[in-house]
């Protein structure tokens, strides 16, 4: 029996800014899940974690979202639309970005041949080359 080519599922990111990432946000951690649940499940056990290191406001609105917050998210993500929950404490902003997405299974990633299409394209490789030859002195 052929499985569906295509399957459902969330895309999760957490993503933070602060003076030792510069002006730009920074990947910290991403994960794939099957269900809604399991995507706030995901960032409620994050903000859990952290929660004790927040000051006092943020560590409420941390507890908030962990014990209520995190339910609208699943609605949003059942209704095929994205949910984010952000925290800043100083000077340092953490946000976590969870989507319905749809996954095309690749190629076997333990597979010992790569599908033929992947001989039609080609990487330089001088300056790999040049990088690993030995020390000629």
């Amino acid at each position: 029996m052929l499985r569906p080519l295509l399957r459902p599922g969330y895309w999760c990111e957490c993503w933070t800014r602060s003076p030792a990432t510069g002006p730009r946000s920074v990947l910290l951690a991403s994960i794939e899940t099957d269900s809604p649940s399991e995507a706030t499940s995901w960032v409620r056990i994050t903000v859990r974690t952290i929660a004790s290191a927040l000051d006092r406001e943020t560590a409420h609105e941390a507890w908030d979202w962990v014990t209520y917050g995190h339910k609208e998210a699943e609605d949003a993500l059942t209704n095929g639309q994205a949910a984010t929950f952000a925290l800043t404490q100083q000077d340092t902003h953490i946000e976590w970005i969870l989507r319905p997405v749809i996954y095309l299974p690749l190629a076997h990633r333990e597979s010992q041949r790569l599908p033929a299409c992947a001989e039609q394209f080609t990487c330089p490789t001088t300056h790999k080359i040049a990088r690993h030859q030995p020390n000629s002195h």
